[in-house]
């Protein structure tokens, strides 16, 4: 299966073919307005206003599913990402990204790139490992996603390039994609 068949819902519901980014480099992303990642949304804004003239798009999705760090309504956190952090990028309807109801685009984007860990010098890894850990000792040998802010970077051929977990730096992210710009 090909990235650009799938399709998904726009933050009013409606369907949006991923064929419509075809050609572009996608990082695409599930996100929450209440977590410890959160500020990585001006990163992002950041990385967007640098290379969207590049042919880079950010596909945002918001995701109640990691400590219930995204409760709002759909209205609700996109007020909250354009007026706290002027995102400028397209942001869809709130999915689940694990479990029976996750979205089939996060299925086939865990099955390409799965779990590789957190680096261990990041002050956040021993707090993640420790929740994690207490909801599943064996969430390491599992390519489900593990947090919030989990980065796939896609080619210009729909190719997933690399998985990047919250704990990823955004100068990491940003030399993977401009090698592939």
């Amino acid at each position: 299966m090909s990235l650009y068949e799938f399709e998904v819902k726009d933050g009013n519901g409606l369907p949006v073919s991923l064929q419509d980014y075809a050609g572009k480099a996608l990082l695409i992303v599930n996100t929450a307005t209440g977590c410890g990642f959160t500020p990585q949304y001006e990163g992002l804004q950041d990385l967007y206003e640098k290379y969207q003239d590049q042919g880079f798009e950010i596909l945002d999705f918001p995701c109640n599913q990691f400590g219930n760090q995204a409760p709002g309504s759909q209205e609700e956190i996109a007020d909250f990402c354009q007026s706290r952090y002027g995102i400028t990028f397209p942001m869809f309807g709130k999915i689940e990204v694990n479990g029976a109801n996750a979205i089939p685009l996060f299925k086939y984007l865990v099955e390409e790139k799965g779990f590789a860990g957190f680096p261990p010098a990041h002050p956040l890894t021993a707090t993640l490992d420790s929740i994690l850990s207490g909801i599943n000792p064996d969430y390491r040998n599992e390519p489900s996603i593990k947090w919030n802010f989990t980065k796939f970077l896609i080619d210009g051929q729909g190719n997933v390039v690399e998985r990047f977990e919250p704990t990823a730096e955004m100068a990491e992210i940003e030399k993977k994609l401009k090698a592939i710009l």
